[in-house]
């Protein structure tokens, strides 16, 4: 098939990447502008340069306006893909190819769609995460599923180790849900809107640790934040410390939520939980720090003894 390409980032260029190793034919690849914004420059392969290197026409845009529209139209696709493309698309470009546009989320819909599916889902507590195939329409993320594939979330995963994961499935997926589409069936599946979870685009604020949340929901979020990525961080007598490390405390601990309280084994107990003062709850004991500088501690050398409170 012919096929036009609208992807950014890692995401997009390892889309392209496969459809330039298959027997389809890609006649353009529109792609966003590099932007400065922390997510964005992380996982930054240039789709641009990959299309450039392989002799494809490239467009840049930040929105389908009447150029991306005529750059459409000339290349004359059978059908579009699209991964990690940022902004909504109309009906008159989604649809205009003999086949539409094929969106590759990397979630397994119709849970997480929008925003930075895969820490959400770590956050959460989810077992599994992975990549959904998908016709698309006017609504984010909602047209009905070709093919989804999906990775267990182990215990000790980082969102890092997810992003390894799932990003080596794009290929596979694109190239085996393109067969499906190409072989004449239209027998796909429906999202059940009605368990549809939509989250917003991540910014620094959202690293920030609330020590009401649960311990383990706070050691999810540690996993979640990475590196790369922004990690979760906190506040101790008016220094950032982020938090590379953590564990849920073996012991039970009662008090007030963000109290630097005991050493357990290898790490610095916090109190936490939304009712921390029954002394129910299980602690998040931070193993290791790094500071603003870039120094990077034990969290028994960091909080040598308890006392004072994070924030």
């Amino acid at each position: 098939m012919r096929v036009a390409t609208l992807g950014y980032q890692t995401w997009g260029h390892r889309t392209l990447q496969a459809l330039l190793q298959s027997d389809h034919e890609v006649v353009l690849a529109i792609t966003h502008p590099k932007s400065d914004h922390v997510y964005e420059q992380m996982w930054a392969d240039s789709v641009a340069d990959l299309a450039t290197e392989h002799g494809v026409p490239v467009h840049i845009a930040t929105k389908p306006d009447e150029n991306f529209k005529a750059a459409l139209k000339e290349a004359d696709p059978d059908i579009v893909v699209a991964n990690n493309w940022r902004t909504w698309l109309p009906r008159d470009v989604f649809d205009s190819p003999r086949y539409g546009t094929l969106n590759i989320h990397d979630s397994l819909l119709p849970k997480y769609t929008g925003f930075s599916p895969l820490i959400w889902a770590l956050i959460n507590g989810e077992e599994e995460v992975g990549l959904t195939a998908h016709l698309m329409d006017e609504e984010l993320d909602a047209g009905d599923i070709v093919l989804q594939r999906s990775t267990r979330v182990g215990p000790t995963d980082t969102v890092t180790d997810l992003f390894h994961r799932t990003v080596d499935m794009i290929g596979p997926i694109t190239l085996d849900a393109l067969a499906l589409i190409e072989s004449g069936r239209t027998d796909w599946t429906p999202q059940d809107r009605s368990q549809a979870t939509f989250f917003h685009k991540r910014a620094p604020e959202d690293s920030r640790i609330d020590w009401t949340w649960p311990a383990d929901a706070i050691e999810r979020l540690v996993r979640a934040q990475s590196d790369p990525y922004p990690n979760a961080f906190t506040h101790f007598k008016g220094q950032r410390v982020r938090v590379l490390k953590a564990a849920v405390s073996d012991g039970n601990y009662g008090g007030t939520p963000g109290r630097v309280f005991i050493h357990e084994g290898d790490g610095m107990v916090i109190v936490a939980g939304p009712d921390a003062r029954t002394g129910q709850n299980k602690g998040l004991k931070i193993q290791r720090v790094r500071l603003d500088d870039g120094t990077e501690l034990a969290g028994t050398d960091f909080f040598p003894h308890g006392g004072g409170y994070l924030s």
